[in-house]
């Protein structure tokens, strides 16, 4: 067989591998039963439905059906603007709170994007700000720092 769309090949690849780790990872867990369900039950059997569907798709990038089409080469600043990201993310959540460390996940993310425009941008972050307050903070009751100490003090 001749892989046909290296695209779906190369998603569905990553699927089989991501789910078989997080499937792989849950075994560590206890399981439980079905009605009595352990920490490792839940993403066992979500990472084994990911692998599945990882499995059909990269099977289908084969068939006489699918469309042909080729990889792209990486945009490796793109990436490392998005990885950035997150890691600055991470390391600043401490420090300036949800609400800022949201702000600059979004702006920083977005230089990555060849269509960069700041409206759109700033309209993600408010929208991206509102959900995760209301879900975080309202709706887990998570103890996040909403806001730096030196707003709230």
């Amino acid at each position: 067989m001749q892989v046909r769309s290296q695209k779906d090949f190369a998603s569905g690849l990553l699927f089989v591998a991501i789910g078989a780790g997080f499937s792989y990872v849950a075994t560590t867990y206890s399981m439980g039963t079905s009605a009595k369900m352990g920490p490792g039950f839940f993403p066992f059997w979500l990472g084994l439905l990911l692998s599945v569907l990882g499995a059909i798709i990269t099977m289908t990038a084969m068939s006489q059906k699918s469309h042909v089409d080729t990889l792209e080469k990486w945009h490796w600043p793109s990436i490392i603007w998005v990885l950035g990201s997150v890691v600055f993310f991470g390391l600043v959540l401490a420090h300036l709170g949800l609400m800022l460390s949201i702000l600059a996940l979004v702006f920083i993310s977005a230089m990555a994007s060849h269509e960069f425009h700041w409206k759109g941008t700033i309209v993600n972050a408010i929208i991206l700000n509102v959900i995760a307050y209301i879900a975080f903070i309202w709706g887990l009751k998570l103890q996040f720092q909403v806001w730096p100490t030196i707003f709230t003090a």
